[in-house]
């Protein structure tokens, strides 16, 4: 303390000017008119600087607590938003009244698919904690994709189209003639209807679809198009190419059905010896 007042003891001198400097400025500016607006203009100018430059210095150091008030806000925005729209992995499907108590739909997320095997699988992030079950029929907004094989708690494997074992009833759209779709193990694009017999008259680009015969899929819902048709040599039925509609090497998000009767359909199919694809 005893330093400070020896140092502004010795610029007593300096201190003093600067005062009296002052006094004499504020006495031109309060009572001359011209010299007094070019002051308080520069004063103001100089103020208003300063201010503009200490708000600019707030606002920065105050950003993180306005950006945390927005991101709450967002998210509460985000929520009543999610009220409104359709979740990703959602689906809308018009249904008769027959059809809406006989089937049930489900979402999910595809975490791990193949497409180089002869017997390829795909892993959701659903399982029997969401109500998945053994069983069901998968597919996604552009046509069927398999069928759940095994279930636990948070995740299923689903058998996909791409699999030499599984059999899908389907049907031509446009005449209702009906078969059998199965992958050969070749294209991942392609796989074959089978058991269409030869007289049939089918044309290349028909559309072909879920025939609702057995408990796995609804009817109607897309498998995929007639790509090539020729006379099998040695069958009673036509050698049919199909592509697929679904491409595999994409699928994000799949939806899930289950039948409502089907327990009571394969009671009725076991005990009449009858196969349920």
């Amino acid at each position: 303390m005893q330093r400070i007042l020896l140092f502004l003891y010795r610029l007593r001198a300096f201190l003093l000017f600067l005062f009296l400097e002052a006094i004499a400025l504020w006495l031109i500016a309060s009572y001359n008119s011209q010299q007094g607006s070019a002051f308080f203009n520069s004063a103001n100018q100089a103020s208003g600087s300063v201010l503009t430059a200490r708000n600019n210095v707030v606002e920065y150091f105050s950003l993180a607590s306005v950006n945390k008030s927005l991101v709450e806000k967002n998210a509460e925005l985000l929520a009543e938003l999610e009220k409104f729209r359709m979740p990703a992995d959602s689906v809308y499907i018009e249904l008769d009244s027959l059809l809406a108590n006989s089937f049930q739909f489900k979402g999910a997320k595809v975490i791990n698919n193949s497409l180089n095997l002869s017997q390829n699988f795909l892993t959701i992030n659903k399982g029997s904690n969401h109500g998945i079950k053994e069983g069901m029929g998968v597919f996604n907004e552009e046509g069927v994709v398999g069928r759940v094989k095994g279930v636990t708690k948070n995740f299923a494997s689903v058998i996909s189209v791409l699999h030499t074992d599984l059999l899908i009833s389907s049907k031509i759209e446009s005449s209702d003639v009906f078969g059998s779709t199965k992958w050969d193990g070749k294209d991942a694009n392609k796989a074959k209807l089978l058991y269409v017999p030869r007289h049939v008259n089918i044309k290349e680009g028909d559309k072909v679809v879920t025939s609702g015969y057995n408990a796995v899929f609804p009817e109607g819902i897309p498998i995929g198009k007639v790509f090539q048709v020729s006379q099998g040599a040695e069958t009673n039925y036509l050698d049919i190419t199909i592509e697929l509609a679904a491409d595999f090497s994409r699928i994000s998000y799949v939806y899930l059905v289950e039948n409502n009767q089907e327990e009571e359909l394969n009671e009725l199919y076991q005990s009449n010896g009858i196969s349920n694809e």
